[in-house]
């Protein structure tokens, strides 16, 4: 990320909610900077954001694009601890890791840590989570403070960073299970034609061999 692209990032609500058209703040931020999206496609962060990066880039001001949303007043999710199943769907869903709860036991919202993102509201199955405003009248930035952001912010990086690093591990495990299996074929398999061994280990070191160059690739 380049410094304007830094630039724009710090300027961003940081509520991770997509509305703008990315994955991402950081990559709408990366998207400004290189001139392939307008400064008029966060709803959270209302007309008052647009002018902050009106500012920073010098672009002139514009009204919020209606395909991304309109300007808002804060929400927090809330679950209907009677009608949640547990599913887990919502905890995947949350950017910032604001969702609690275990396989098929009730899920709750940390409330700090919720940025009224929506994300979980269409995962759902059993549409028991709502949004409850928390900011009265004010919306936009009047809404959310630069404190809110950093830690929105700090929260999500943290959430990238376990679920590579979870990636990883279970990649991890898959492959020395796969070499702990190719290492003694015949004692892993109810075949015992060689024919059909071989076929099975020359799957096994394909798949092997595609683990290691993404891991290579990665680290390039």
């Amino acid at each position: 990320m380049n410094e304007l692209a830094r630039r724009i990032d710090a300027a961003l609500p940081q509520t991770q909610c997509t509305r703008c058209g990315f994955p991402d703040c950081a990559r709408y931020a990366q998207a400004i900077a290189s001139g392939e999206a307008g400064i008029n496609q966060c709803p959270p962060g209302g007309t008052e954001g647009v002018e902050r990066l009106a500012a920073i880039t010098g672009l002139a001001v514009a009204p919020l694009n209606p395909h991304n949303g309109s300007e808002g007043p804060l929400t927090l999710a809330v679950i209907d601890e009677n009608w949640c199943i547990g599913c887990t769907l919502c905890i995947k869903a949350c950017p910032t890791d604001a969702i609690v709860g275990s396989n098929k036991q009730m899920h709750t919202v940390i409330e700090p840590y919720c940025t009224g993102c929506e994300l979980c509201i269409p995962v759902c199955p059993v549409d028991c989570i709502s949004l409850e405003i928390v900011s009265s009248q004010h919306t936009g930035w009047q809404a959310w403070t630069p404190a809110q952001a950093r830690q929105a912010h700090e929260r999500y990086e943290a959430r990238v960073q376990r679920l590579s690093r979870e990636e990883q591990e279970h990649a991890a495990r898959l492959e020395a299970k796969a070499k702990a299996k190719l290492a003694d074929l015949p004692a892993h398999s109810l075949h015992t034609d060689p024919a059909v061994l071989d076929r099975k280990r020359a799957v096994i070191e394909a798949a092997l061999a595609r683990a290691k160059a993404r891991r290579e690739a990665g680290t390039s």
